[in-house]
């Protein structure tokens, strides 16, 4: 472990970056980079990861989007209850999948989240001098919308992060901006405050009663990832991040081959 100390460290610190960014809980970031860098196995990365996600690790980040208004308390605490029972679900499926296929699973999960991050029709209007469809504007301020659909969000993205060791933000952010059209800010803020609360409680005892986790590196990890989210808020609240979200993007459809083909 004492080699690589300064590696996870950073590791938590890069994945912070993301979080505090784009409001999601870190995972997309540590989970490859223990699978591919670390040698660790991917039900082992996941449980580590989510070990990690267990921690208030975004408290300052979410502290600069409530000074800023960017944050809708009532729908983050909903998520969070529907986070709480989907991560248990999604750890139970996880550790009960074959290696094999939950590697391929996560391959193709990796896609989905490249897609989102690169945006390719934005892109190609971009560099064709085409403009894109303009979207429903982006509320400020949204209406009551009936609990259930707001926990629904939340056991979406709990069974997700269950499966994969991900807080469940990437998911939780692209329905919050694009099915009910937040604006990006807020939709990362909201998720930032969902994915606060232990909700990870249940999967992490589940990863960690199979052996699955390694405490010294998820406490390592999470200390970085503190100061990490931090920067990734203000850099967030400050500047465009679409070229770092692309290449981001780029980085995992180049992961999930490894894991879609077992390379």
């Amino acid at each position: 472990m004492p080699e690589y100390a300064v590696g996870l460290a950073i590791l938590g610190v890069v994945a912070g970056i993301m979080s505090g960014m784009f409001g999601i809980g870190g995972g997309a970031i540590i989970v490859p980079a223990l699978t591919m860098l670390l040698g660790y196995g991917l039900k082992e990365a996941n449980g580590t990861s989510l070990a990690v996600l267990l921690l208030p690790v975004s408290i300052f980040a979410v502290l600069a989007y409530y000074r800023k208004g960017l944050i809708e308390i009532r729908v983050a605490a909903l998520i969070s209850l529907g986070l709480i029972c989907g991560l248990i679900f999604g750890a139970q499926f996880a550790l009960a999948m074959p290696a094999d296929i939950l590697e391929r699973a996560y391959g193709f999960f990796l896609i989905y989240v490249g897609w989102r991050f690169i945006e390719p029709r934005k892109l190609y209007a971009e560099y064709t001098g085409k403009k894109p469809t303009a979207p429903a504007e982006a509320s400020s301020s949204h209406p009551d919308l009936p609990w259930f659909v707001m926990f629904g969000v939340g056991l979406v993205a709990g069974l997700a992060g269950g499966l994969f060791g991900i807080g469940g933000g990437l998911v939780i952010v692209p329905i919050l901006v694009g099915l009910l059209k937040y604006d990006q800010k807020r939709a990362v803020g909201t998720s930032l405050a969902a994915l606060l609360p232990p909700v990870g409680i249940g999967a992490v005892i589940a990863y960690y009663q199979a052996g699955q986790i390694q405490l010294g590196a998820a406490v390592l990890i999470a200390a970085g990832l503190v100061f990490g989210a931090f920067a990734g808020a203000r850099i967030a609240l400050g500047l465009p991040s679409t070229t770092v979200k692309r290449l981001y993007g780029l980085f995992l459809l180049v992961i999930s081959l490894r894991f879609i083909f077992q390379l």
